[in-house]
Parts: structure tokens; sequence; C-alpha cells
């Protein structure tokens, strides 16, 4: 059984075809895990949905910011922006069913490969003082918010770049818009683990005081391996710590899945080219 890691597909559905065409997937033989954002920008987020969720027990996949933010317009907490590609979900027959699976999907995940590497599957970041079974209690705490039956309740508070820092004596709205805003929104964060959520430039131009989340030092997670998407501008990296996945598809640029072989050691990146959907700005 081969496991491939996927980054954002953001609705571009025919990329995402030919690149399950391209490994070869098998939903009897072969598991899948989308690190996030199935939705949006990209021409056909619907066909997205019914794919992956058609896929069943072989295929995994994590809530990103614009899949939460399809929870949100659909509940009525959330307008539509002007780029937003979302209008066929909303009026499609199966419309209910999708939502439901949706928010019904991971803020987190873990593995465990070959003999004893961990592999951690988050959309956007992980906070410098969490550590991986911190990361899996807290993103539980989410799944658990967000399927619940007034889920809604949480949907109409959830956005907000306050506070900005973890604290583990953080409760109620202000603890889960943490956790989110880490799991799905984050790049850039201080020593202390201060988010900034206003600039989304590469790594390598951070805001003053900041730095990529994954090189604050002492960060606990650093002796697993996490990979992610959501990071366009910094796309494919590849590091005994990191596999950052997203190399902006919706874009003009690639759509990537990494095959994990018997170690972490072992990364195989596949890639297939990508209409441009949308201009960046």
């Amino acid at each position: 059984m081969a496991l491939y890691l996927i980054g954002d597909v953001q609705g571009c559905d025919g990329a995402f075809e030919r690149l399950l065409e391209k490994i070869d997937f098998s939903p009897s033989r072969d598991h899948l895990v989308l690190l996030g954002d199935l939705v949006n920008r990209g021409p056909d987020s619907l066909a997205v949905l019914r794919r992956v969720r058609a896929m069943g027990g072989s295929a995994q996949s994590l809530l990103g910011n614009h899949d939460l933010h399809l929870l949100g317009v659909a509940h009525g907490d959330r307008k539509m922006g002007r780029k937003d590609t979302l209008a066929r979900v909303l009026l499609a027959p199966d419309r209910a069913e999708l939502l439901e699976w949706l928010r019904r999907q991971h803020m987190a995940l873990h593995r465990r490969i070959g003999e004893g590497d961990d592999l951690l599957m988050v959309h956007a970041g992980v906070v410098p003082q969490w550590t991986v079974a911190d990361t899996l209690e807290r993103a539980g705490e989410l799944e658990s918010v967000l399927r619940a039956p007034d889920y809604g309740d949480f949907l109409r508070v959830m956005y907000g770049n306050e506070p900005a820092r973890w604290d583990d004596g953080l409760a109620g709205e202000a603890r889960l818009r943490v956790i989110v805003n880490a799991l799905t929104r984050m790049r850039f964060c201080s020593a202390d683990g201060s988010m900034d959520f206003d600039t989304k430039d590469a790594a390598s131009e951070p805001p003053p005081g900041y730095m990529a989340w994954f090189d604050v030092p002492g960060r606990k997670t650093a002796e697993a391996t996490v990979a992610f998407g959501h990071w366009s501008t910094l796309g494919w990296k590849s590091r005994p710590d990191l596999i950052s996945t997203d190399t902006g598809c919706v874009w003009g640029g690639k759509l990537s899945a990494v095959r994990i072989g018997a170690s972490l050691e072992e990364r195989e990146l596949i890639q297939v080219k990508c209409p441009q959907a949308q201009k960046p700005g």
C-alpha cells in the first residue's frame, strides 16, 4: 500500500484527476491524504468534493481555511468574496450531504511510518509550543465542535486575528480561534509564538520580528516531520522535519503529490501542470 499526500486542490478537478491517473491511484491498494483546501478559487469545487467523498475510506482530508469558509458561507455566517467560486456547491442537489461530509473531516492527522517515524499532517502550521500530541488534542477539540449539532455557533465567532498567541489558559471561543488560526492560516510567527496573518510572501521575506513557523527555535514538533499545504509562495520544500506541498495549482503552477515510502526519507514528488484559474493579488 502506498501513502500519497496531495496539496491544495482548490477546486481544480481536472488537474486532480490527471494527478490521480499519473500516480495510478488505486482505492483498493493505496491511501490518500489531502492536506486541506479542497475548494474555492478553482473552476469545479463541486466535482472535487464529490470525487473525494466517493473515495470512501481510501482518502482522508484535512480542513483548510477555504473549506471552513465554505461551511461559513453555507451556514449564512460569511459572505461570498469576489474571487470565490463556491456557487455550484451551494446550489447542488447534494449540497447537504457534501457539507455534512466536509464538516466531519479532520483538522490534523498523524501516521507512524516505518520504524517510529512520526508524520504529522496539518493544513497550515503548528505553533511552537505544541508537541505532536498537543496538536492532535487541540485538533480534536475543534473537530468535536464542528461535528456537533450547534456547530453554527462556532462559525459565527470563528474569524478574527486575536488572540494571536497560544496560552494554555485560553478557553471558549478565544481558545478555538487560536487553534483554527494556527492549523489553517498561519505562515509566520515570532519566537514567542505570536502569529502574523497579514503577510503571504515567501519564507525568505518575513515581516520584522517574525519568521516562518517551522524555523522558530525550540519548536516542539521539530522531531517529527510536518506535512502541510496552504503556502503557495513557499512552494515545494522537503527536509527531514518538513514537507510543503502547495505548489500553486490554482495560480497556474502545479498540483503536487508526495509518495511516502517505507520510511519518511523515502519521498517521491509527482506533479502535473495546472491551467491558471485565477491571477494572484
